[in-house]
């Protein structure tokens, strides 16, 4: 078990002529029997970070994984490969299960994924007993702590592993994790001296643009319109509701819009997410229960609707666009009424102290990421521990600057009339008072005649609504989450008050300003294909869609872009030489070359007769 051995499955099987970063390290450390830690980010290449040394070790390959459209994506792509994979989970009857657990035994199958939960049952663990196993592979790592986005109980088991099963290597995989939670993924995973392989998070090819104020479907629309028009991409959404809402209200624009969310049964689900893997141009509108693990290269976009709830899970859940590599933009809108129902959401829910201070933690650093005025992909950087690194140029703050002024004295106006109504109101309220209004409530409570009553009519009540946000957002305001949303003054209010410190607000924006500079506006196809090359391309990509419909599995499955578009450039005349094309291995090649090697002929006929 060599590297050579490592390089020849990369070659033969993939169809690769190299590893790209710390892949071949990694490779090699679990493939001599190591522990490793893996935090790479989405797009850079985990999955052969396990598959290959399961296929270059004896015995089966045993994968962790949290859902199981994760599972089937990946054995979709393996068994494409002509490697047996498999995965146990509750979509299989009983006949099946134990069919592969037959061949389990007869040592047949190459890498078996299993949920964390299916993993820890006693005869699951009986089966491993019996069996020669490669490698424990745990996907989504960040799961198993309490410091991380999406903290799965069930993940604490998983410290069995290394009791059990000793002397089998294990690997321990994220995409999202700080310091902290990397230190808990190897305390609670027992991967304490494990080997850490900490990749770039730098995702150069997405671009970061954030729209200040509540989000709504026309912005939104205006964006797809100027940008995607054609593209597939993913839409978050906080509520069931909305995401059947903007759903519909794309549907009525034209576009194929399909929801997903915990509501809709199994059957829709699944179709809804087969559609969007296997078709082009098709927007999913989601709650965040969609997209963990879909390997699909070619999402152009990700957009928010509403504020995550932490930057991990917005890095991950942005990180779906461009796996590819190419162009891609990351587009989110959130308002004051986010912030306050996120919180609210993590006073009620029931979780412990504990959890709940972690949870306002992560809050608290995306709602710096999303009013901050810098760089923020250089921003995001330094969060997940990679400083250093210069303004990217490429994200709505680097291309327009946003424009910041003087806030000291609208701030405080602001917290006077906060504490003047006895920080027992909500923020419409509050601005009303500010604005001077008549209306019953404020005279029933005698506020007309306070000192703050009428002193805001300077400011516009959109803007009013973006300083309230600002302030709570930079913590100088809290707001009351059991009772009925009242804003109250924190200690960070005190020094602003009293002239002792200075505020900066970021200046509201009238409309999204998205900046039409290089690479931002992403046509059909993002890969660059020469004019005089398209018809080889378009006529590619059908044959790809024929074939992939056949079978029942996303068009990437086949061939990639990224596969098909180094076919365009080398134009094989043999299949030989269509070996030679990236993203070719030998089964591919016995199995689609000589359609696609025909296809490539009858262009180059075309041209020639020209």
């Amino acid at each position: 078990m060599t590297h050579t051995d490592a390089v020849d499955v990369l070659q033969t099987i993939y169809g690769y002529d190299a590893f790209r970063g710390q892949q071949g390290d990694i490779i090699d450390s679990v493939i001599s029997g190591d522990d490793a830690l893996v935090l790479m980010p989405t797009g850079g290449g985990k999955s052969l970070c396990y598959q290959i040394p399961s296929l270059v070790r004896p015995g089966v390959g045993v994968v962790v994984s949290p859902l199981i459209a994760l599972m089937q994506d990946q054995v979709d792509a393996l068994r494409a490969l002509n490697l047996n994979a498999q995965f146990i989970n509750s979509t299989l009857d009983v006949d099946s299960v134990r069919n592969i657990e037959h061949q389990l035994r007869a040592g047949q199958v190459d890498i078996l994924y299993v949920a964390p939960e299916r993993l820890l049952m006693p005869a699951t663990l009986s089966l491993l007993d019996e069996l020669d196993v490669a490698l424990f592979a745990i996907d989504e790592a960040h799961c198993v702590s309490a410091w991380g986005h999406d903290f799965r109980p069930e993940y604490m088991g998983l410290s069995v592993l290394s009791e059990r099963y000793p002397d089998v290597p294990r690997i321990a995989l994220t995409a999202t994790a700080d310091g902290r939670t990397r230190e808990e993924i190897a305390k609670n995973l027992d991967l304490v001296g494990a080997k850490h392989f900490v990749s770039s998070f730098d995702r150069p090819n997405i671009r970061y643009l954030v729209r200040e104020g509540q989000g709504s479907r026309e912005e939104l629309w205006r964006f797809i319109k100027a940008f995607h028009p054609e593209d597939s991409g993913i839409v978050y959404c906080l509520s069931r509701k909305k995401v059947d809402d903007t759903a519909a209200w794309l549907a009525s624009k034209g576009r194929v819009a399909l929801p997903y969310h915990a509501r809709l049964s199994a059957k829709e689900r699944e179709h809804n997410q087969n559609r969007f893997l296997r078709e082009d141009n098709i927007i999913v509108v989601a709650t965040i229960a969609f997209g963990m693990g879909i390997d699909k290269p070619d999402v152009r976009f990700v957009a928010h609707l509403n504020l995550p709830k932490s930057v991990e899970a917005y890095y991950q859940e942005t990180g779906r666009a461009g796996r590819d590599g190419e162009p891609a933009n990351a587009w989110m809108a959130y308002g004051l009424q986010d912030v306050i129902t996120l919180r609210q959401m993590m006073q009620q829910s029931g979780a412990d102290d504990q959890h709940k201070r972690v949870e306002s933690h992560k809050l608290d650093a995306m709602l710096s990421l999303a009013e901050m005025t810098g760089c923020r992909r250089q921003w995001i950087l330094n969060y997940f521990d990679e400083p250093g690194s210069q303004p990217c140029g490429n994200c709505d703050n680097c291309l327009t600057p946003p424009e910041t002024y003087e806030g000291t004295e609208i701030a405080q106006k602001a917290m006077s009339c906060v504490y003047r109504t006895g920080q027992r109101f909500g923020v419409n309220y509050l601005i009303d008072v500010l604005l001077g209004k008549n209306s019953d409530r404020i005279h029933q409570f005698g506020h007309h005649q306070l000192s703050t009553f009428g002193i805001g009519t300077d400011v516009s009540q959109a803007d009013w609504r973006g300083v309230f946000r600002q302030l709570i957002a930079l913590n100088y305001l809290s707001v009351d989450l059991e009772g009925h949303g009242s804003v109250k003054l924190t200690e960070q209010a005190r020094p602003v008050l009293r002239g002792e410190k200075s505020i900066q607000f970021r200046r509201q924006l009238a409309t999204v300003k998205t900046s039409r500079g290089k690479s931002s506006r992403s046509k059909r196809t993002p890969i660059a294909i020469a004019d005089t090359d398209q018809p080889l391309w378009e006529s590619l990509r059908a044959l790809r869609k024929e074939l992939a419909d056949e079978q029942g599995v996303p068009a990437y499955v086949v061939f990639t872009d990224a596969t098909l578009a180094d076919m365009v450039q080398k134009r094989p005349g043999s299949l030989e030489e269509m070996s030679m094309v990236s993203g070719v291995g030998d089964h591919k090649l016995e199995r689609y070359g000589a359609e696609f090697l025909t296809a490539v002929e009858e262009f180059e006929a075309e041209i020639d007769g020209a």
